[in-house]
């Protein structure tokens, strides 16, 4: 008689055990989210356009006072951190080698960790929600260890932003109408 309680209580033990590892898998699946969209609070992108054929992107800046927001390179999709102290985009080697981006030639970066080799390539298109722009200059940077592209002033000196308290709006005007028009 023993050995049918040992037997249920071992059951008994073991399906405790296998629910609460079903509830610590679910919380590390939420707060996994909650993290992610703390870090990235702009992984859906809508575009305002107006009636004169501005395209309009509001992003919402992060908990660490970052700017980050999901977007496109070459049509597949990628998480920014726009960075107005960058020349141009910066992608580190992990993800152009993803993306299956050419090194082109070795050039040197200076950044706030010294000189640093990146390599010259060209993007076919770069957008963040419908603000496109196509055929601009980006280096792929090797020593860059961050899961973000830096989306530098190679892109974004052909758009107008501004920033109002915790919100950056960025304008893409018509082709041929000037910037503020």
């Amino acid at each position: 008689m023993d050995d049918p309680i040992r037997e249920q209580k071992r059951l008994g033990l073991g399906m405790q055990v296998m629910a609460w590892l079903v509830v610590l898998a679910l919380l590390t699946y939420y707060f996994t989210g909650v993290i992610e969209q703390r870090h990235n609070p702009n992984t859906s992108v809508a575009t305002d356009i107006t009636q004169d054929g501005v395209r309009e992107v509001e992003l919402e800046r992060n908990r660490q006072g970052h700017y980050v927001a999901s977007g496109e390179i070459n049509g597949k999709p990628v998480v920014f951190l726009l960075d107005t102290g960058a020349t141009g985009i910066a992608i580190p080697a992990d993800i152009a080698a993803e993306l299956e981006i050419p090194r082109g030639r070795p050039f040197t970066t200076r950044t706030a960790n010294g000189n640093t080799t990146s390599y010259a390539t060209r993007l076919a298109s770069v957008s963040i929600g419908n603000i496109e722009l196509t055929n601009v200059e980006a280096g792929i940077t090797p020593g860059l260890q961050m899961r973000e592209i830096l989306l530098g002033m190679s892109f974004l000196r052909h758009i107008e932003f501004t920033q109002r308290g915790s919100t950056l709006t960025l304008r893409q005007y018509p082709q041929g109408a000037p910037a503020g028009a």
